[in-house]
């Protein structure tokens, strides 16, 4: 590929992307068989279980309370844009109709296109729609198993597999993909998972599957891992990105240290996708879940870098969302509600991260997202003279710039209060985050 058409491949994912980068935060779903067992979404290959020992959780799946239109309330009420269901993970296990195979949602007991149903719901919702799709099954017969790094028969000689019969899987996969593309409506986000080792890229026929993606669906929006991005590396971070390195990257919990950039130094679309507690599938011992406030300060510092969060929850055997589950994302709601300002639509500030917290920004409106009481004034390092307005975004309320009697020494900076006098201390308003909204003087 020359240089001139990786700059246009940009500009296309630019334009593909934007209005993703502008929604900032949205829900993952995790779900399928595995939420019966409930030891999260690898138990097939952790525990090393044979298709035979598996299949009982096919024959009693039948998640009679799953209701999508309540999921996508909870999602809209939290203050998520989009939502991300797992379409078909590892196990093989499909949750939509698909003419291709038996295992599928709709010849369990519950006999329901699980993912039609989601699709309609949160569209219904005003929410965008992205299906997870695993590009690993190792239900598939031809699929790698004996020797494979993550089959869960990887260690019995019986599961060898024909080399030659992988492309019979492939044909499968792509299919797949197609029939998802093809009678399911408009799709916002593909999110392949995942490639390793000598299977990436090409591996997959990537270059294939991408052009018809393209040729289907040419708004959509794909991660990058069909060249190895859930384990970090690949082109997209290149200035030269192949036809397969998708439209952003794709870090897993964590986020990135810096965001994400390319070898250039330049931004580019990413996503933190992280879990609620520390599973992805419903993990009934797993109540390690992180705190409204946790999501919140992660939400913001994914934002202050450019990156949006994608924060997953794992609803159990009978399609339920867990309680602990619904309880933080209520909370992160009623946050949202009063401060997305600071998330919809912003991005990095331009600005050093300040000692009490973090920044975002959209346009001449500065967020200043306060995580640590400050003793006196806050400072506004190097903004003396740039800053119009300070209010507090959660109710609109002025805030007090001024320049204290004890701030003599730091003439380049802007000092901002939350009542008089100026140099008294006062308690943050939000302890999780108290965003005040300053607005700047451009010129």
């Amino acid at each position: 590929m020359s240089g001139s058409s990786g700059a246009s491949s940009i500009e296309q994912r630019t334009e593909r992307t934007r209005g993703f980068l502008r929604d900032r935060f949205g829900m993952f779903i995790h779900w399928g068989l595995y939420a019966i067992p409930a030891r999260g979404e690898w138990v097939r290959s952790v525990e090393r279980i044979s298709a035979w020992d598996y299949q009982p959780y096919f024959e009693e799946f039948n998640p009679e309370r799953y209701d999508p239109k309540e999921w996508a309330k909870t999602a809209k009420a939290a203050g998520m844009k989009y939502a991300v269901l797992t379409a078909k993970h590892h196990d093989g296990f499909c949750l939509f109709d698909s003419e291709l195979t038996d295992y599928k949602s709709t010849n369990t007991k519950c006999g329901r296109d699980l993912v039609r149903e989601f699709l309609e719901a949160f569209r219904a919702e005003g929410l965008k729609v992205g299906l997870y799709y695993s590009l690993l099954d190792w239900h598939h017969p031809d699929y790698p198993g004996y020797g494979d790094r993550h089959h869960p028969m990887r260690d019995d000689e019986a599961y060898k597999r024909d080399p030659a019969r992988f492309d019979v899987y492939l044909d499968y996969m792509h299919g797949q993909v197609r029939e998802l593309l093809t009678n399911y409506g408009k799709l916002d986000i593909m999110w392949f998972d995942f490639s390793y080792e000598e299977l990436t890229g090409e591996a997959w026929r990537a270059t294939e599957l991408m052009e018809t993606l393209r040729s289907l669906q040419p708004h959509i929006i794909v991660d990058n891992r069909l060249e190895g991005g859930g384990e970090g590396g690949g082109s997209i971070y290149t200035s030269d990105p192949t036809v397969y390195s998708g439209d952003f990257a794709s870090p897993e919990q964590i986020i990135p240290p810096s965001g994400v950039t390319d070898e250039d130094g330049q931004s580019i679309p990413w996503e933190a996708c992280i879990t609620l507690n520390n599973n992805w599938g419903y993990c009934a011992s797993d109540r390690a879940y992180k705190s409204a406030k946790t999501v919140i300060r992660k939400l913001v510092e994914c934002v202050s870098k450019n990156g949006n969060l994608l924060l997953n929850v794992g609803p159990d055997a009978k399609g339920e969302i867990p309680r602990e589950s619904l309880d933080v994302l209520a909370e992160v709601g009623e946050w949202m509600r009063r401060n997305g300002d600071s998330i919809y639509g912003c991005g990095e500030a331009g600005l050093p991260k300040p000692e009490w917290g973090r920044y975002t920004r959209s346009g001449d409106k500065l967020y200043a997202h306060l995580l640590e009481e400050s003793v006196g004034p806050i400072n506004l390092a190097g903004l003396a003279g740039r800053v119009k307005r300070a209010r507090l975004l959660a109710d609109g309320s002025e805030l007090i710039l001024s320049r204290p009697w004890n701030v003599g020494l730091f003439e380049k900076d802007a000092f901002v209060s939350f009542a008089k006098p100026e140099h008294f201390t006062y308690p943050l308003p939000d302890e999780r985050d108290t965003v005040i909204e300053l607005t700047l003087d451009e010129e």
